[in-house]
C-alpha cells in the first residue's frame, strides 16, 4: 500500500509499506493492504512503519489518518 506522511511544512514520508502501526487516541492499531476505509485520529507517539526496506519509525505529535483503497495519508501535526 502506497504511505504518505505529511506535515503542515513538509512531506516526511512517502513510499510503500506492507503495514502500519500508528498511536490512535483510542489505542495503538495497525493497518495492512487491503484495509476497510477508515478515518483515525492519532494522539503523540511512533508509526511504525513495515516494508521491504526493513522497519522505520516516525514519531508524530498528534494528527489523522485516512486509509482508503490501499492509499495511507496522514497529516501529521508535527514530526518529533
Amino acid at each position: 500500500m502506497q504511505l504518505d506522511i505529511i506535515t503542515p511544512d513538509r512531506k516526511v514520508f512517502s513510499g510503500e509499506a506492507t503495514s502500519v502501526t500508528f498511536p490512535g487516541t483510542e489505542g495503538q492499531f495497525q493497518v495492512l493492504n487491503d484495509h476497510a476505509p477508515l478515518v483515525s485520529t492519532l494522539a503523540r507517539g511512533p508509526v511504525t512503519i513495515n516494508g521491504g526496506a526493513g522497519q522505520q519509525v516516525i514519531t508524530v505529535d498528534g494528527g489523522v489518518v485516512e486509509v482508503l483503497r490501499n492509499r495511507v495519508l496522514v497529516l501529521a501535526e508535527a514530526v518529533l
